[in-house]
């Protein structure tokens, strides 16, 4: 394995929320061409820590690392030879059938079996329950916080989704909003606004959401767009630091750090053949 071989390699990944985009942040300064593949109207929380955002932007960074959207699997190789992340909206992966790529990391957290087998690309790696490391994908890493976070699986599952949020200074569950029914999210705050306990964050359908405590924006859906009742929408901060909200987290980037590892040791292995 040759190092300046990595700015040839091209990696895809599915996904480009706040998880995802701290994988995409690992690889990006690893050395590797790094492309987004996204939904059309992505639902993503964390905005401002995802590079899913340059779908509606057009443009995105996060901390250091610029994103910037393409139409069409013509415009990638520009945008990758100008050093930036290519995103694109692509949920079936069609790019894959018209750019060689070395790796496909699913980053989706859906929480399924993958619609794409161990064969969709040279290397494979899935992120989280749904994926089965040696039967639809190479490896899996480990996505629950924990001792076992960011560890490879050459072998197997990993852990169940808990369903329980990090606890936040005591905060775990009212840390997260949800959406009290079906309909359109109107945004009355901005992510990285401090909010106070009990005021109306968004509204859907004319139902508020509120704050259950006092705490930073930390994430919320898009305005504009259409939920589903119980759907999480938001995350709110109780450590009041407007630092942290625009920043990949240490759960993104441990995660990030798995698939690297995944990545050259599945790499590595390829070349001993």
């Amino acid at each position: 394995m040759d190092v300046h071989s990595f700015s040839q390699q091209v990696i895809l990944v599915r996904g480009g929320g706040d998880l995802a985009s701290g994988v995409v942040l690992r690889l990006h300064r690893a050395g590797f061409r790094v492309i987004v593949a996204e939904l059309a109207y992505p639902l993503v929380v964390r905005r401002k820590a995802s590079f899913a955002q340059a779908i509606f932007e057009g443009t995105y960074q996060l901390e250091e690392v610029m994103a910037k959207r393409v139409e069409c699997s013509e415009q990638v190789q520009a945008v990758l030879d100008s050093g930036y992340v290519a995103v694109i909206v692509d949920p079936s992966v069609d790019l894959r059938k018209t750019i060689p790529l070395l790796a496909i990391v699913d980053a989706r957290m859906t929480k399924c079996a993958p619609d794409l087998g161990i064969d969709a690309a040279p290397i494979t790696i899935g992120l989280g329950p749904g994926f089965e490391a040696g039967v639809n994908c190479t490896a899996v890493v480990e996505t629950n916080r924990g001792p076992f976070l960011g560890r490879v699986y050459w072998q197997g599952r990993a852990e169940p989704n808990t369903g329980i949020p990090e606890s936040v200074r005591g905060f775990n569950v009212e840390r997260v909003l949800y959406a009290p029914c079906e309909g359109v999210l109107i945004a009355h705050k901005e992510i990285g606004d401090l909010v106070e306990e009990n005021e109306v964050i968004a509204e859907i359908a004319g139902e508020p959401v509120r704050a259950k405590f006092k705490g930073i924006l930390r994430g919320l859906i898009q305005s504009g767009m259409k939920v589903t009742q119980g759907l999480k929408i938001g995350d709110l901060d109780p450590r009041c630091d407007g630092r942290y909200y625009a920043l990949a987290s240490d759960k993104a980037l441990a995660i990030g750090g798995g698939v690297l590892e995944a990545l050259l040791v599945a790499w590595r292995k390829q070349g001993e053949k």
